[in-house]
């Protein structure tokens, strides 16, 4: 028996399998004419009674068709008096109806695009490539929503379900994102230059594959070696002055120690500035898996202003705002799709540089990008916190838990080893609260302005304050 056959009979006597397919398929599936009518006069039928018909019913309305062959209707009443209902598993009965709308769906595009090439069709050339990822994206789904009041339990389980995270080695990281990063996140750091953005990610991702996890860090600015050195140095205990010249029997021992105590693994790769983009990290991350059996845990990009549109083309048309909002948007497609956490880092605008108190209206280039991640913090140093070797962290954005909770603390830098750590807690003293670390910016000096104000008011009252601009 053909699938046209199964598929026709099915719609006759299988009501669940109706309800999931009939949304997908179509009139045009159908090469044979007796089938082709039947299946539309089976479509009509359902969509007008929302019900399934029987072999008496169709016979009937289409004897009332006018445009139907004497001989084509002979045939169709041959075919509907032949249908015999044997039920088959709907697993495969909905896996095979699919393929045979897929196929179809290609085919039929195929041969629109061969009528388009030889000018037989009023479309032109530039509709040629919509009408093949039309065809190549037909599938079934038949999730169309959570019922609030009846998926209930699955809701519950859902609240109470250890959501699998990638965890950092940094106790506040870990307090404010409960945890770790989740999949099918997009994560930001922002921070001026030479602050330590690719500090702070090179270290987290030292300290992934420590934890076993697979680590694909691409680097858009830095050579890649210069990244594996930094690495070299955190996870090989090496000042980064050190490691050229080091013994090579001393590090062949290193890191044969380092294989040791881990079961992952980590991937750089270097791509020129401002030349690669989601599709192309979307076809490393497949070529990976394909050539070395290397499934990403988490993946690093350095950095995010360095990446290219997939849909856009930055000129005359496209401002950045548009620009680096469309990268966003693709790089957190890509963490959905292939359900993984990307993190990534953004430079601050000129004004931000010198702010002790950044907010998200320092990120360069487009506010669009914070409204697009998930989680974002700044890295902020300055010379006092340079003294104490620290960097302080403040969240700017967090989508997994509150941002007001430790809005603000510190953490240790040993800028020498590439490393980062956890501080005693004295060290948070004075940090986690809502007054800037240091007040000499705009910012500080407004908020400075502000407290004396507030205490002038109260000591002298409103009366004797007003006199005080008049």
């Amino acid at each position: 028996m053909r699938i046209e056959q199964t598929i026709l009979t099915n719609l006759i006597y299988n009501e669940d399998y109706t309800r999931q397919v009939i949304p997908f398929l179509k009139t045009e599936y159908f090469e044979d004419q007796t089938e082709k009518y039947l299946f539309t006069e089976i479509q009509e039928f359902i969509n007008k009674y929302n019900n399934l018909p029987t072999k008496e019913t169709l016979l009937i309305e289409l004897d009332k068709r006018t445009n139907i062959p004497e001989k084509v209707y002979a045939d169709i009443v041959e075919y509907v008096d032949g249908i015999l209902f044997e039920k088959k598993e709907p697993q495969w009965l909905l896996d095979n109806t699919e393929k045979f709308c897929s196929d179809r769906a290609v085919y039929n595009a195929i041969m629109d695009s061969i009528q388009i090439i030889d000018g037989k069709s009023k479309n032109d050339l530039g509709s040629i490539p919509q009408l093949l990822s039309d065809a190549l994206s037909v599938s079934f789904e038949s999730y169309i929503g959570h019922d609030f009041l009846e998926n209930f339990e699955e809701r519950y389980e859902f609240y109470n379900k250890k959501e699998d995270k990638i965890p950092f080695d940094l106790d506040y990281m870990n307090k404010i994102t409960k945890g770790g990063l989740p999949n099918k996140t997009l994560n930001v750091i922002l921070a001026g230059t030479g602050v330590g953005k690719s500090l702070a990610m090179c270290h987290m991702a030292a300290a992934n594959l420590l934890d076993g996890k697979n680590v694909l860090y691409i680097t858009l600015e830095m050579a890649e070696e210069k990244i594996a050195e930094r690495i070299d140095s955190n996870l090989l205990n090496i000042p980064l002055e050190e490691i050229v010249g080091f013994p090579k029997k001393l590090y062949d021992d290193k890191i044969n120690r380092l294989k040791m105590k881990t079961s992952g693994k980590l991937i750089i790769k270097e791509y020129p500035t401002a030349s690669v983009g989601s599709n192309h990290f979307r076809h490393l991350i497949r070529e990976l898996y394909q050539k070395k059996n290397f499934k990403a845990d988490i993946v690093y990009i350095d950095y995010i202003n360095l990446c290219t549109s997939s849909r856009l083309k930055f000129g005359a048309n496209v401002n950045s705002y548009s620009y680096i909002k469309a990268v966003a948007e693709e790089l957190r497609g890509l963490a959905v799709e292939k359900n993984i956490p990307i993190v990534s880092a953004t430079q601050t605008t000129r004004t931000g540089f010198s702010n002790s108190d950044p907010g998200l209206e320092d990120t360069s280039e487009s506010f669009a990008l914070p409204a697009t991640v998930d989680f974002m913090i700044a890295l902020v140093s300055s010379e006092e916190l340079e003294a104490r070797s620290q960097i302080m962290v403040k969240q700017l954005k967090n989508r997994y838990n509150d941002p007001t909770q430790h809005r603000r603390f510190v953490i240790g830098v040993d800028r020498a080893k590439m490393r980062l750590y956890n501080t005693e807690q004295d060290a948070q003293d004075g940090i986690m609260d809502d007054k800037p670390v240091m007040d000499n910016t705009t910012y500080g000096e407004r908020h400075d302005e502000e407290e004396k104000m507030k205490w002038m008011t109260k000591k002298a009252g409103r009366r004797d304050f007003d006199k005080l601009f008049t």
